[in-house]
This record gives structure tokens, sequence and C-alpha cells, in this order.
């Protein structure tokens, strides 16, 4: 068995969360509580239910149209140790990853020390997209974002430059 996460839910097949036909697996818990969230049922961390990780890539290995996984939430990074694992099956798998956040990169990096985990996420995301999400600036012309703040970021160059490196091929 393996490592377990907590689910709001699981999308086996969506268009509308990165690049091609994704498994979007929703984590249960967001300390953000952004005004407008699309998902607010998703901010407790006492719902949702238990999803094995071991499970959850044997599902996406039998579905040949799915090009990669997307981590959305709630928020991934309260669950990034889990995600990580399911992100490194997902790379052995010839899958993608997308990590969607309410941290921003910058965030993150800040983080590293005191949350080794964080770092562990980061490596095995492809692409993230991150900060919190603003009501105020929300778009529907935005790709794979809900508002205008909100960055697309090539995490490998990013984390190798030590800094975000936006990016729109996805």
């Amino acid at each position: 068995m393996g490592k377990i996460l907590r689910l709001a839910g699981i999308i086996k097949e969506s268009i509308v969360d990165g690049p091609g036909i994704r498994m979007t697996v929703f984590v249960q818990g967001c300390p953000h509580h952004c005004k407008g969230c699309h998902n607010p049922q998703s901010w407790s961390f006492e719902d949702g239910e238990d999803g094995d990780i071991d499970v959850i890539i044997k599902a996406a290995k039998r579905d040949p149209l799915l090009q990669g996984l997307t981590f959305s939430g709630g928020e991934p990074f309260c669950q990034a140790d889990a995600l990580a694992d399911l992100g490194k099956m997902c790379h052995e798998n010839n899958l993608n990853v997308v990590t969607f956040t309410g941290y921003t990169f910058e965030k993150l990096l800040e983080g590293f020390e005191e949350h080794p985990e964080w770092k562990r996420l980061l490596e095995q995301t492809d692409y993230l997209i991150d900060g919190p999400f603003v009501l105020e600036k929300k778009s529907l012309m935005l790709h794979f974002r809900g508002s205008s703040n909100q960055r697309i970021l090539d995490v490998r160059e990013s984390l190798k430059q030590g800094k975000a490196v936006e990016t729109e091929n996805i």
C-alpha cells in the first residue's frame, strides 16, 4: 500500500486542467480560502476521503489517452510528500505533472528549509500554476488560470535559475 492522500475528488479525464487529456487529483484541505474560489468544498482539512497513490497511478496507467496528471485542490503543497511520490510515479510512466498552488513560487522557495517536501514536489512538477486566485483579476480568457496574477511556470528552468520562469508552451 502506498502513501495516502486526503482527496476532495478525482476527475479521470479533464481537458481544462493542463495540456492534453489529464487525470486531475483534487486534494482536500486549503489554508488560502480565496474569495470566489472554484472549489470551496475542498478547504476543510477534515472532509474528503482517503486515496492510495498506488491505486491512483494504476488507474492512470490504464488510460492510454492521458498525457499527465494535474494536482489541484485544495492546496497540493499541504500534502506535498505523498504528491511528490505520485509525481515520481507519473514520470516513471511517461506522464507529465501540472501542479496548481495558491502559494507563489518565491514563497515555496523560501519554505524549503522548513518544508523539504515542498522542494520534492516541485522537483516532480513539470509546470506550476502559482499564486492565489484573485476574484478582481478573474478572466475566462486565461490559459489554465483563473486570475491574471497567476503564472504558468516551467519548474525545471525555474529551479535551475532560482527564480520564476514563465512559459506559455504547455
